[in-house]
């Protein structure tokens, strides 16, 4: 009996792209996640201070900065499924290195190779764009949150547990993940963009992109994605750090902590997103997660317990829950069909150049400051998002259609 509901649940994903792309997702970021509560500490045994790590982490980023518009492009002219085997394969490599490691530089490298092939994000939102109507739009990208979330619950854990066998251990359970997962996704993940709307011999340049700036709203939204994830990516690179200070946690201890936010952000984005944005819409749901984010990181310093910390981490996972689907949604849906993956790539690009820019600014405030500094200027920087949030709320139309993508008119 269980035999033949295994088989079901496999056939049936043979029809289902957002199974599948969920799945394939999740184990993409399950082997990111295994590194996360990992890199600080082994970076520190190759004498990292808190800006190195920083550096480590930006690294990743800064390929994603450069490559998340090129595969985004090249995804809206030969297919999302092609990008996406290619990243697998070249993420199993990456992580494979990242074991490898035995100095500074390898581990850059590792990284720099991480982030070429990691940066697939934007062509897994045009698949999500493909495969949902607007109607359903916020409730598909939350498929890509969810397994962000479930990504970092196990990812974290099993990098954190692993670690007590050895820092190199983690990154070999990342690169054979991801190396199943190229398999899975070679005989199960079918391509959804439709030819009719592939861009006859259109280029992504730079007077492109300056045309994608140049509308107002498209604009806004890819700003306060990048001021959110800029805000974000100082806990990202120095909550380790943080937490080894104030409550002498191991990477053991840190893997947890991630992944209770991880919990958190997938019952928000694979479940709640959908209620929520059926009820409120996705832009007053960006205003109410910003608000809530600001909450969440302002009070992580002032935290007088472990337990009043991981109230405190309610609101930030809560506040990013929301606002990653909401956002991602109306970026598609302001964005010429045509040009889904050129446009998300950058956004993603944006958002890669916040992971660059908030690693460095985090490190750097952490050491020349203390512990307690970068959440609060993040907290500063998350209101300039809410206000922002606020003023795209107030100058929008209730129909994203009756605005036209700047690059509809180059064509």
């Amino acid at each position: 009996m269980n035999l033949h509901y295994i088989k079901s649940f496999w056939g049936s994903m043979k029809t289902s792209p957002l199974i599948i792309i969920a799945i394939t997702v999740f184990i993409d970021l399950l082997g990111f996640g295994i590194v996360i509560p990992v890199l600080p500490f082994y970076a520190e045994k190759y004498g990292a201070t808190g800006l190195t790590v920083g550096l480590l982490m930006s690294s990743y980023s800064f390929m994603q900065l450069i490559f998340s518009p090129v595969w985004g492009r090249l995804s809206d002219q030969i297919g999302r499924r092609p990008i996406i085997l290619m990243s697998l394969l070249g993420s199993t490599i990456s992580y494979f290195i990242f074991g490898m490691a035995d100095s500074l530089a390898v581990l850059f490298i590792s990284r720099f190779f991480a982030g070429i092939f990691g940066a697939n994000i934007s062509t897994s939102q045009a698949y999500i764009s493909d495969s949902t109507t607007i109607e359903q739009r916020a409730k598909g990208m939350g498929i890509i949150g969810a397994s962000f979330g479930l990504g970092f619950v196990l990812g974290p854990l099993f990098g954190g547990y692993f670690s007590h066998f050895g820092y190199s251990v983690p990154a070999f359970l990342a690169s054979a993940i991801c190396g199943i997962n190229f398999i899975f996704a070679i005989f199960r993940l079918p391509e959804t963009l439709n030819p009719d709307l592939v861009p006859s011999g259109r280029n992504l340049s730079i007077k492109g992109i300056k045309k994608i700036f140049s509308f107002p709203l498209l604009t806004i939204l890819i700003f306060l994605t990048f001021v959110i994830t800029f805000a974000f990516s100082n806990l990202e690179a120095t909550f380790a750090l943080f937490t080894e200070k104030k409550y002498s946690f191991t990477s053991v201890e840190n893997g947890y902590l991630f992944g209770f936010l991880g919990i958190l952000m997938a019952i928000v984005q694979g479940g709640l997103i959908g209620i929520l944005v059926k009820k409120f819409g996705e832009k007053k749901l960006v205003v109410a997660g910003t608000f809530l984010m600001i909450i969440g990181m302002t009070m992580i310093p002032f935290a007088p317990s472990f337990e009043a910390l991981l109230f405190i981490l309610v609101f930030l996972a809560l506040g990013l829950g929301i606002n990653n689907p909401s956002l991602s949604s109306l970026i598609s849906q302001y964005t010429d069909p045509h040009y889904v993956g050129t446009t998300m790539g950058v956004s993603q690009a944006m958002s890669s150049l916040a992971r660059i820019l908030g690693p460095m600014y985090g490190g750097f405030v952490y050491d020349k400051y203390g512990i307690q500094y970068p959440y609060i200027y993040a907290g500063l920087f998350l209101i300039v998002a809410f206000a922002l949030s606020i003023l795209f709320l107030k100058k929008t139309s209730k129909n994203p259609q009756n605005h036209k993508h700047p690059l509809v008119d180059s064509r």
